[in-house]
């Protein structure tokens, strides 16, 4: 569902010059997966799900999402994507309703089955209960409810989660990810952006830890447990930055 080579971003800074946000990254996500990004902040996550969304074009590399090239082929690609960002946007002046329908006409839902959709997803996300709460009266949890609602809405095959849960207490951020699980249960392609340990060892399915653009590693969580012989998440990652630091600095 998506697949990911050589893929580079470079900026230019009026200080530092050139700067690489992206750095020659190569990785494949298939349905009924979810595939973490761990890493610190500024380490190009961000940078990279927004190529894969068609936000920003690549320096250099290929990326291909649903059978779709970003470059060449953006408003497919974004026809069968969710992407949510960890600004929640919500409007003040719209109800949960009316935003979540608001977004299934922007990606052309025939109305019957917008309506047909918008009752599975407030029963799935059990938010029938705020249907008519504005923008202005609703809390971060139904925000962010809210912002995976406007995500699924047109039943999309690829789901693009950029630190989902950041900001949110303990109770919320548990819903969010229970969420994300679920979906994956439901086969959808998943990519889930975290600096969060926890998170990476109860949702994912693979992990790549980046920083400074670069892959630092990649694999199933017992895989990298055995190729590093270390099998605490939190001490393979200090680990594996401080070395990409040291030789950075050289």
């Amino acid at each position: 569902m998506i697949r990911v080579r050589d893929l580079s971003k470079s900026f230019d800074d009026l200080k530092r010059g050139r700067v690489t946000a992206l750095d020659r990254v190569s990785f494949d996500v298939h349905p009924g997966e979810i595939y973490g990004l761990l890493g610190p902040n500024g380490a190009g996550k961000t940078t990279c799900l927004r190529i894969l969304s068609t936000v920003l074009r690549p320096t250099r590399g290929v990326a291909v999402v649903a059978g779709y090239d970003v470059e060449t082929q953006p408003a497919k690609v974004r026809a069968h994507i969710g992407f949510m960002s960890n600004n929640t946007g919500i409007y003040d002046r719209m109800t949960a309703w009316e935003l979540v329908e608001h977004f299934g006409r922007l990606y052309g839902m025939d109305e019957d089955r917008l309506r047909e959709r918008l009752e599975e997803v407030f029963t799935e996300l059990q938010m029938n209960e705020i249907r008519d709460v504005l923008g202005s009266k609703m809390s971060t949890g139904m925000k962010q409810k809210v912002s995976i609602a406007r995500t699924i809405i047109h039943d999309p095959p690829v789901l693009i989660f950029d630190e989902p849960t950041s900001g949110l207490d303990v109770l919320v951020a548990r819903a969010v990810l229970k969420a994300i699980a679920n979906l994956r249960d439901q086969g959808k392609c998943v990519i889930f952006s975290t600096h969060i340990m926890r998170e990476v060892e109860k949702l994912c399915d693979r992990v790549a830890i980046i920083h400074r653009g670069r892959f630092l590693a990649e694999g199933t969580l017992p895989e990298l447990a055995a190729r590093y012989d270390e099998p605490d998440v939190e001490e393979l990652f200090f680990r594996l930055i401080n070395v990409h630091e040291t030789l950075y600095a050289t």
